[in-house]
């Protein structure tokens, strides 16, 4: 598949726009794109609504397909501290904003309103990228008050989407981290992260790096259609083993677990991911927050209209009757949680079963922490010699 990249300085005039009225019965859906329309980001003060007034003329629009725009993020920091109770991380590095992955259900969506652009459409066309992220972070951890700590990406959106095999931000990024003997934990969709091995493998050798594979199906028709531009899980598959084969300790995440979508494929997809060298695992189960919940909805009507309503009603026993409630799905882990849907609770129960019959660990508890001794400021960048060196 091929890609059309747009590189754009300077953000052009922004129109927000509502569902297309009728195009869900009109077939009027994005080629190739998760979101099927632009919701209107939540700060915008004005809606604009696109209207089909019989003569179909939207229908050569949707039938082209929106390409990728890329922008330059001027940002002045790039590591990104958390303080959060539903993460076990301090830190992390986001290279990108947005995501050409096109995931349906990706929690990042409502972050694209704060650009001014939809967390529908917009947020897998209209990207950012940060190309002078790795020396930003070079000179963030130079700094002499900086303090180590494993290092998380992936957690807000794919490192490793398509536009990376062009910016290669990703490959800098993993380099500065080697040099500086930093600890860091890569979450992706995509094989691409195979080819940085020639890193990443001796960061683990050095018990610098973990890395995991998120795969939500093994359902190539339903993993086309809610996550259209990553990977086909077949490939996620055979980077899991690549890695693990490399020495690199690698996890699978399951997620999210959609009930009566994909839930039934939760054992199914931990088992062969231990065969294939897995060696932790975590889950999540499906958040709808802010405007992803009308997104997920209206590609349910396209993609399973039939199972649309009961999906949704399992969605929102989850939440105690709303489309999403921290309060009652986020503590999702499944070990000594209390858990208050009946479903959370089927859910858990199950991976933790799975969990004992594979003897596969989990990702927050028995696995060997990072080590944060080795990190050093490299000589090039401090301009001290080694003591002992010649």
């Amino acid at each position: 598949m091929s890609y059309d990249y747009i590189p754009i300085m300077a953000k052009p005039h922004l129109s927000s726009f509502k569902p297309v009225k009728g195009a869900i019965e009109k077939g009027l859906t994005e080629k190739g794109r998760g979101a099927r329309t632009n919701v209107t980001p939540r700060y915008e003060s004005l809606i604009r609504e696109r209207h089909d007034d019989g003569w179909e003329s939207l229908s050569d629009d949707f039938q082209k397909g929106t390409k990728t725009e890329v922008r330059f993020d001027t940002t002045r920091k790039i590591i990104n501290y958390i303080k959060s109770p539903y993460v076990n991380m301090d830190r992390s590095i986001n290279m990108y904003r947005g995501c050409e992955h096109g995931c349906i259900y990706c929690f990042a969506r409502p972050n694209h309103a704060y650009l001014g652009y939809s967390p529908g459409l917009d947020f897998e066309t209209k990207l950012f990228a940060k190309p002078h992220a790795a020396k930003l972070l070079a000179e963030e951890m130079a700094h002499p008050r900086y303090k180590v700590r494993t290092m998380a990406i992936g957690t807000n959106t794919d490192a490793y989407q398509p536009i990376e095999r062009i910016y290669r931000i990703m490959h800098d990024i993993l380099q500065v981290l080697s040099d500086f003997n930093h600890p860091v934990s890569v979450l992706t969709k995509s094989n691409l992260i195979t080819r940085d091995l020639e890193i990443l493998a001796p960061m683990a050798k050095k018990n610098l790096t973990r890395c995991m594979l998120s795969i939500t199906t093994q359902d190539r028709r339903l993993a086309r259609a809610m996550e259209p531009r990553a990977p086909t899980p077949e490939k996620r598959f055979e980077a899991l083993k690549q890695l693990a084969d490399n020495g690199i300790p690698t996890g699978i995440m399951l997620g999210p677990m959609i009930p009566g979508l994909n839930d039934t494929e939760l054992e199914s997809i931990m088992e062969r991911a231990v065969d294939l060298g897995a060696s932790f695992s975590a889950y999540t189960i499906l958040r709808l927050p802010m405007e992803i919940a009308p997104l997920f909805q209206e590609w349910l009507e396209v993609f399973a209209p039939n199972r649309a309503a009961r999906i949704m009603r399992h969605i929102r026993e989850m939440n105690g009757g709303k489309n999403y409630d921290p309060a009652w799905s986020r503590n999702i882990q499944g070990e000594g949680s209390e858990l208050k849907g009946t479903f959370s609770k089927l859910i858990s129960f199950r991976y933790r079963k799975s969990q004992e019959r594979t003897g596969i660990i989990s990702l927050s508890r028995g696995r060997v922490p990072l080590d944060h001794s080795l990190f050093r400021v490299p000589s090039k960048i401090s301009g001290q010699g080694d003591l002992f060196g010649p």
